[in-house]
């Protein structure tokens, strides 16, 4: 671990080939094909020759969050092994914009939001990947020198007709609803990726996998052996329904305060623990069996076995002394029945009562009423009636709940189990 946080700093692990695979497919949703993986690994041990293993992402959004840390991680997995890992930001694929899991047609980026959140991209995945070991690549590199007849062999390696077996493409076809030209050229384009860095694995999301099967057609065509795909779970954000994501509100950053990582992760439910812990966390499946089995039986509190994980994951990124700091801080704010002294003082004037969720939104606690009543059903807004000496805390589900004036001049609200407000509602 380095003094400031990340993960780079763990030495070449030394594995035999089953240990290799076991650790290498941990939290992989499908291998294709896990024999092929093997033979590589075999014959990188023979020769010496360490495989090429690619992950891309288009740089969509200035800030990375953990549900992208879910590949970054497996780069890492491999990469702790010695092999080559290529980090390759997509400046030329997020001109066309990625049409996977889409119902219409995506808004191409500029190239200037491109090159802005691409910088901030090669920043924070130093947080995990080792710097000093890691390709960072941009596939403008290779299309940007594509005459218009390679573009038009790059399109006679494929046809329509399979281009159109995707599943997004084919329900909007059934929809009538259009699909553009450049949506086409995505797969290609991505599939042309790993023959321009000759790639032996790629890394993608579930979501991604026909893209990445195009890749392995493409690199055949071009005269070169196919990658192994491997494909891993897209994370649930913090709500534990839809897929993390900063538009949905439901993520967590890896640039956010420790403080603030550590208690978006105390906020999630107990089940979806576990998947964060398979999917965020070095930890094997057995150790993560045998705490999830140690809950089962109450001999660990599940509590505990939360705030083991938001602390390795803080840690992760940031430290392990702003690790311990940040649970310290959720300790004694949460557990011991402080309330924060640096309460932020709002007031609403209300004459009767109002659904709760109406009212987080008109103060501003909530940025939406559909973003606080998404924070309400997953359990994550708790309000104090009480005096501030003697006060419980009673969390909230119920997206109908009303507060009443007539019964309560004061209430504190415990937003995203972080933040924390003193609501006067004084007429």
């Amino acid at each position: 671990m380095s003094k400031a946080g990340g993960l780079f700093s763990r030495s070449k692990l030394r594995m035999t080939i089953d240990e290799q695979l076991a650790y290498l497919t941990k939290g992989a949703e499908e291998t294709i094909r896990e024999e092929e993986l093997r033979a590589r690994l075999e014959q990188a041990e023979k020769t010496g020759k360490k495989l090429r293993v690619k992950a891309g992402f288009d740089p969509t959004a200035p800030d990375i969050h953990l549900g992208h840390t879910v590949l970054i991680r497996k780069l890492k997995h491999f990469q702790d092994l010695g092999h080559t890992v290529i980090f390759l930001i997509g400046d030329f694929t997020g001109l066309i914009g990625d049409p996977s899991g889409q119902n219409v047609t995506r808004m191409p980026m500029t190239p200037e939001q491109i090159a802005a959140n691409a910088e901030t991209y090669k920043k924070q995945v130093f947080k995990i990947l080792d710097p000093e070991k890691t390709v960072v690549d941009f596939n403008n590199r290779w299309f940007g020198k594509l005459s218009s007849r390679d573009w038009v062999n790059l399109c006679s390696k494929y046809t329509v007709a399979r281009m159109l077996e995707r599943d997004d493409f084919s329900k909007r076809l059934k929809e009538q609803r259009p699909i553009s030209m450049h949506e086409l050229l995505y797969p290609l384009v991505q599939g042309y990726d790993s023959v321009a860095l000759e790639a032996d694995v790629e890394l993608g999301g579930t979501d991604q996998q026909f893209n990445l099967l195009v890749g392995r057609a493409i690199q055949q065509e071009f005269g070169q052996p196919p990658q192994v795909i491997m494909t891993m779970p897209i994370l649930e954000g913090l709500d534990g329904v839809q897929k993390m994501s900063k538009s949905l509100g439901n993520y967590v950053g890896v640039n956010e305060p420790p403080a603030e990582m550590f208690g978006k992760i105390m906020s999630i439910s107990d089940e979806l623990m576990w998947r964060y812990y398979l999917l965020l966390t070095d930890k094997s499946p057995k150790d993560i069996e045998e705490m999830r089995r140690a809950v089962a039986l109450n001999t660990t509190h599940p509590l505990d076995a939360k705030k083991r994980l938001a602390r390795t994951i803080v840690a992760d990124f940031c430290g392990d002394g702003e690790a311990d700091k940040a649970q310290a801080a959720f300790e004694e704010q949460f557990q011991k029945g402080s309330v924060a002294s640096d309460l932020s003082a709002l007031a609403y004037a209300l004459n009767s009562p109002e659904k709760l969720f109406r009212v987080l939104a008109a103060t501003g606690i909530a940025p939406s009423g559909t973003e606080a009543q998404r924070q309400i059903k997953g359990g994550a807004v708790d309000l104090s009636f009480g005096d501030l000496d003697s006060y419980e805390w009673q969390t909230i589900t119920d997206p109908t709940f009303e507060i009443d004036p007539r019964k309560h001049s004061v209430v504190v609200v415990r937003y995203g189990k972080k933040r924390q407000f003193k609501l006067s509602l004084k007429p």
